[in-house]
């Protein structure tokens, strides 16, 4: 429950993002947006840092994970929110934000196809129930350029792409692979837009795109990492896929919209749909190869059964540690040590 909690929660910081940008879209062009939202992110994950003392341990993740962070930089740092922002740009607020659900559509698909993700039958009614909501929503909205619905169809298959690959990293943590995201994408897009366009703009604006930074972006992102983490990626996605209903409705607070019949019934259907997609654990014999990782655990869910002096298994902590060789069956999601077909 803790998981789905932190995945929802990360959802309302996220949705919150999308009625706040167009407002500050009318002082500040999408590249110099993305760019302060994403160096936001860094600085809300600093402290988190600072205080374990584990910014300079990125070196240390492996080729393997560090291709992985590279490409959710790529994908999910540089090119998400500039596609995303172009398209916010020629649409209203509340559009977009229904919208958003169309990253729930890529992850799922792109799970099954490339990233060895199950969905059964439980799951797939979930992913339809969610993806109907969001046509419910994008049907009530009206005619939207077919230009703006490709930029955030694409924004939404970039951060599909991120949600997979920073599933899988599991040599750093969650504030970790927000920091670098935030920095390096965010300081990419800075460049990239002074080089479009000369930079003189309101501290007050740049502190805003900062503020938002902090909260929708590096505490959402890093919230987001780690359900996925433990409850795979297109599971969280589809908590996550709550974050449009926040963005409608500060939507309405902020430009005084009504909520229609039509958005209550597609909230009520994105609730059932959740529920349902929970009832999709699955358990059947698996076999666990050895595997040398870190991540953060406890010693009392099954699968790691390392000792350490003065050891309470109850407690959350983060280490390397290997797993030796193991075959057996329980409920699982596909989290970093169930990434098998079925």
């Amino acid at each position: 429950m803790q998981y789905i909690l932190i995945a929802l929660l990360s959802a309302v910081l996220f949705g919150a993002s999308t009625p706040i940008g167009k407002i500050l879209l009318d002082s500040l062009p999408p590249f110099q947006l993305a760019g302060l939202l994403y160096l936001g992110a860094a600085i809300g994950v600093f402290p988190f840092l600072i205080r374990r003392r584990t910014t300079r341990k990125v070196h240390r993740i492996g080729n393997r994970n560090l291709l992985r962070l590279i490409g959710a930089i790529c994908f999910g740092g540089v090119a998400g929110p500039v596609l995303l922002l172009f398209g916010l740009q020629k649409a209203p607020a509340a559009s977009v934000a229904m919208w958003l659900n169309l990253e729930l559509a890529a992850t799922a698909i792109l799970g099954c196809l490339l990233f060895r993700e199950y969905l059964g039958g439980y799951g797939w009614i979930g992913v339809i129930g969610t993806i109907g909501a969001s046509v419910m929503l994008s049907w009530h909205a009206g005619t939207i350029g077919l230009f703006a619905l490709l930029l955030v169809a694409a924004a939404g298959t970039c951060w599909g792409i991120d949600n997979h690959l920073t599933a899988l990293i599991d040599g750093i943590t969650p504030a970790q692979s927000t920091f670098w995201k935030g920095a390096i994408a965010g300081t990419t897009n800075l460049i990239i837009s002074v080089l479009l366009e000369p930079y003189g703009k309101a501290m007050w604006v740049v502190a805003s795109g900062l503020i938002v930074g902090v909260f929708s972006y590096g505490f959402s992102i890093s919230l987001y990492i780690f359900a996925a983490q433990n409850l795979g990626a297109t599971r969280s996605q589809m908590i996550f896929a709550s974050a449009p209903f926040c963005g409608v409705a500060l939507s309405v607070l902020l430009v005084g919209e009504t909520i229609s019949v039509i958005q209550a019934m597609a909230a009520v259907i994105l609730v059932i749909s959740l529920i349902v997609l929970f009832r999709g654990q699955h358990t059947h014999s698996h076999t666990h190869e050895r595997l040398h990782h870190k991540h953060r655990h406890r010693h009392d869910d099954g699968h790691h059964d390392h000792v350490h002096d003065e050891d309470d298994g109850a407690v959350y902590h983060s280490h390397w540690h290997t797993h030796a060789p193991t075959t057996h069956a329980h409920p699982h999601w596909p989290d970093l040590h169930h990434r098998h077909r079925h």
